[in-house]
């Protein structure tokens, strides 16, 4: 992968994870309803087109020589993990599917190795689903968070209907900000 240095933002990030690497504070979840028949291949293939695009969710930290780095991978693939509830009982579905949501918002991630988006379908049956999505506040907020969320609803809708979904490249990705902070100082 590509080396960069971190931005002061997640330097701080970085300092705090130290401190306390099973602190889940740091967690930027989401939990979108989805009603109708799901698509899985095409939900798949959107988030990781979404990752594609997006460097920062490509991206790990680790210390070589001393230094705090951001590494930056060509190439990563996520899998979609689907819980399914459809064989419990209907009274205790949305309670298991919350229960869940709140547990996978409170999983740590560990930033030298984890992929920094993760991603849980609680399917509660064939037209009704939780997409749970996590990611970790050094790669994301919640302005990204409703980006992520765009993007998905436009290429998912574009992978069903059969189109190639066209967005311009990103003219710049958080790295090339973080190498522009510090030469600035």
């Amino acid at each position: 992968g590509k080396v960069f240095p971190l931005s002061f933002a997640q330097q701080r990030l970085w300092f705090l994870y130290q401190l306390a690497p099973d602190n889940p504070f740091y967690n930027v979840p989401a939990a979108i309803r989805l009603r109708g028949t799901i698509n899985l291949a095409a939900l798949e293939r959107s988030l990781n087109e979404i990752v594609r695009r997006h460097a920062a969710l490509r991206t790990t930290f680790k210390i070589l020589d001393g230094q705090l780095i951001q590494v930056v991978e060509s190439d990563v693939k996520i899998q979609l993990s689907v819980v399914n509830l459809s064989t419990v009982a209907i009274s205790d579905r949305e309670r298991i599917g919350q229960q869940l949501a709140t547990a996978e918002a409170q999983r740590p991630f560990n930033l030298t190795t984890d992929p920094l988006l993760r991603i849980t379908l609680v399917q509660f049956d064939l037209t009704e689903a939780v997409l749970l999505l996590t990611m970790h506040h050094i790669v994301a907020d919640g302005w990204s968070l409703g980006v992520l969320i765009r993007e998905l609803a436009y290429f998912y809708t574009a992978f069903v209907e059969g189109k190639t979904p066209v967005l311009s490249p990103l003219p710049i990705q958080y790295a090339d900000f973080a190498c522009w902070q510090r030469n600035w100082l």
